[in-house]
């Protein structure tokens, strides 16, 4: 089957480079090349997937879906959009912020980690959906000492003042001293501040989250803290077989 052709404003407008108003600006201003020839035609049919556009020497980048992993800062809210706080959106720059991203899933504010964005929402479904049960897993701090018997509960299922108790998940102990504890936990759903609860349900606090890895894929340790980039092929491959 033929591709599909799109207009050239619209392909703009999906890659990012503004709403169809600004980008048709761009087009008139001459500014737009398709397959290395000005075109001053907003609604020049292209094919998405074979036309070379350019936007002064940048080549547009078009995918019909974007995936994205950013390494979340404490400090930010997991939304598109808030009219008092910093969302994570603010991170990014202009271009990928209007390729319609949206998170996949949440982290609390002062959570940090890993966290993918993207505008295939059944890729969202199927990494979020309840029958799926992707695990998740995070490093925390804790204050107290962490002891066999808080695993052991976090196995059975800890009650965290919910219609049910939680789904089984796993506690390891990496450290574990008087006044602070270090630890890994994994778990398949995601309740509302639902680590700092199960915790709390075994009398923790926990002082420091960070997200390291949903499913198989595990956050890149060269992506610093705030930095974000899209997923390789082989990384989407990896959480698409989830």
């Amino acid at each position: 089957m033929a591709e599909k052709k799109m207009r050239l404003d619209k392909y703009l407008v999906h890659t990012g480079y503004g709403s169809r108003s600004e980008v048709q600006q761009l087009i008139k201003k001459k500014k737009v090349k398709v397959n290395g020839e000005v075109e001053k035609r907003p609604e020049c049919a292209i094919s998405p997937s074979e036309a070379v556009v350019t936007l002064g020497e940048e080549v547009v980048d078009y995918k019909p879906f974007y995936y994205y992993i950013l390494n979340k800062p404490a400090g930010y809210i997991t939304a598109t959009e808030d009219p008092r706080q910093e969302t994570v959106m603010d991170l990014l720059d202009s271009v990928t912020r209007g390729r319609s991203l949206a998170p996949v899933g949440r982290l609390d504010k002062d959570t940090e980690g890993l966290l993918l964005l993207t505008n295939d929402g059944k890729f969202t479904h199927s990494l979020l959906s309840p029958k799926k049960h992707v695990d998740k897993c995070y490093y925390a701090e804790v204050s107290g000492t962490v002891v066999p018997a808080d695993c052991e509960a976090f196995i059975q299922g800890v009650d965290i003042g919910e219609s049910k108790v939680c789904m089984p998940a796993r506690m390891e102990i990496i450290e574990a001293l008087e006044e602070t504890s270090k630890v890994y936990i994994t778990i398949k759903e995601g309740k509302f501040h639902q680590v700092k609860r199960m915790m709390k349900a075994v009398g923790k606090e926990v002082t420091y989250l960070k997200r390291v890895t949903m499913g198989d894929f595990k956050l890149p340790e060269d992506l610093e803290l705030g930095a974000y980039r899209q997923l390789t092929q082989e990384e989407l491959d990896q959480l698409m077989m989830k």
